[in-house]
């Protein structure tokens, strides 16, 4: 509580300078994060900004995104747990900004996430829903790198025989890679992340065809 009043008596106006900076501040703390603690401190801080910014979808966008990062992490129905609280974000987020590219990628990784609790039982129905989220968020914003991102991990990372495996993966990562040469974020604390890890992805695919 004490916590949240601190940030109620630093940002004002809306979209405050010293907003930006506290948003900054924790994107530059999860795109570094490691491990499930680091995960827990991010969600912690965009949400209390989320009370604080109320109009604005960024935080609940991060917070939600710090969820699912907990979820990849762990097992069973635990999964569920961590991508309950995601959706939770998410759905916030999407009612304040809606038909978001950004946002659709978001959901396609929770829904990647929950067929992780139970792959044979889950891989229909969540798959589905992670594939059509990826399909709409390329269709709402093709030039956003992160939608082919997403498709090429959720891609690289599904068996073969599931229609998955590298050599289809790498079509959509080498979109990611292409787009994320001319993408600029629409401000200092919209969506940029990715990069490296589609960088990364596209070798494997290459030397995987080597």
């Amino acid at each position: 509580m004490i916590a949240v009043l601190t940030l109620l008596s630093l940002v004002s106006p809306s979209q405050s300078k010293k907003y930006k900076e506290l948003m900054k501040k924790n994107i530059t703390l999860l795109d570094s994060a490691k491990k499930e603690t680091d995960y827990f401190g991010t969600a912690a801080a965009f949400e209390k900004l989320s009370t604080v910014e109320k109009k604005d979808w960024l935080p609940n966008y991060y917070a939600g995104m710090s969820y699912v990062m907990i979820a990849f992490e762990k097992e069973g129905e635990e999964i569920d747990t961590w991508c309950d609280k995601a959706d939770r974000c998410i759905a916030k987020a999407d009612s304040l900004s809606k038909n978001n590219s950004e946002i659709f990628v978001l959901k396609a990784m929770a829904a990647t996430s929950r067929i992780m609790v139970n792959p044979m039982a889950r891989g229909m129905q969540y798959g589905k829903e992670a594939y059509d989220c990826s399909q709409k968020a390329m269709e709402i914003d093709p030039n956003n790198p992160r939608a082919y991102a997403n498709k090429g991990q959720g891609t690289f990372y599904t068996p073969e025989a599931f229609g998955g495996g590298a050599a289809k993966a790498k079509p959509h990562l080498e979109k990611a890679v292409e787009r994320y040469k001319t993408f600029k974020p629409a401000s200092e604390i919209h969506p940029n992340w990715g990069k490296r890890m589609s960088e990364d992805l596209l070798k494997k695919c290459n030397e995987k065809q080597d």
